[in-house]
């Protein structure tokens, strides 16, 4: 009896050892689908060195020709010289290739951002029905999050869901408060995913999706910072938050 209760055990010490192992498994086969539907969104200078300017992570929904990103990191782009060209950068490491995109529609209210490609559609990812989210509920976010330094290479990065809290409205100088911001903050604030993760400035524009199916459920906005906007890089805080995907569905179906 007392050798079969040690078989016993043993056998259960090996499952449970080899159930981490199948969950990494699962998400490490998830990353290799979604990454070709990853891109990073930037500009094209021809006289600039480098010509490429990388400002963050978009991809790919819908019929392959449309493009999720941030709006705050549009507005970089739309800030910039006329004789730069609006696009996306596809590729790993060195090699990557520039795509012009148009803005087809700004959503500043949930810092979205549409673009729309030309040409041969690339692969989509599906979204998910952003409603069914639950705190302590596992993702993973994959992106570009110090940008193109060393080449265009994906990360990606395990999260927990660890709220489901309204919108944080930045404080704003008064004086620089023109009509349509006062209208909006007068609205009632949304309802955001506030994640137990580390982001950086390039991840803004990076899917948030589950590890085992690759839907998408929401889309990674900003960080938490603690004193300067220096110390997102140096000293993270670890909380991020990322819009639902129900505001991504809105924006798709609009300009369908």
């Amino acid at each position: 009896m007392k050798a079969l209760s040690s078989a016993l055990l043993s056998c259960l010490v090996l499952a449970l050892a080899g159930a981490p192992c199948r969950a990494d498994g699962t998400l490490a086969q998830t990353i290799a689908r979604v990454k070709p539907s990853i891109v990073g969104v930037g500009s094209l200078q021809k006289t600039r060195t480098p010509p490429m300017n990388f400002i963050g992570t978009g991809f790919v929904a819908g019929d392959g020709l449309s493009v999720l990103t941030c709006a705050h990191v549009i507005q970089k782009l739309l800030d910039a010289n006329p004789d730069e060209v609006i696009g996306i950068l596809t590729g790993q490491g060195e090699v990557a290739q520039f795509r012009p995109a148009k803005v087809q529609a700004l959503d500043t209210e949930h810092d979205l951002a549409l673009l729309r490609l030309a040409g041969a559609p690339l692969p989509a990812l599906a979204l998910g029905d952003a409603a069914t989210v639950r705190e302590g509920q596992a993702m993973a976010f994959t992106g570009f999050p110090l940008g193109t330094l060393l080449g265009l290479h994906h990360v990606t990065h395990r999260a927990t869901v660890s709220s489901l809290t309204p919108v944080v409205m930045p404080s704003e100088n008064a004086q620089r408060l023109d009509p349509r911001r006062l209208a909006q903050l007068q609205k009632a604030p949304y309802t955001v995913f506030q994640l137990d993760a580390t982001a950086y400035p390039g991840s803004s524009g990076s899917p948030l999706f589950d590890p085992e199916t690759g839907l998408v459920y929401g889309i990674v906005n900003m960080v938490y910072v603690k004193g300067l906007k220096e110390a997102a890089i140096s000293a993270p805080s670890g909380i991020t938050y990322a819009i639902p995907g129900s505001h991504m569905q809105a924006i798709l179906l609009k300009n369908k």
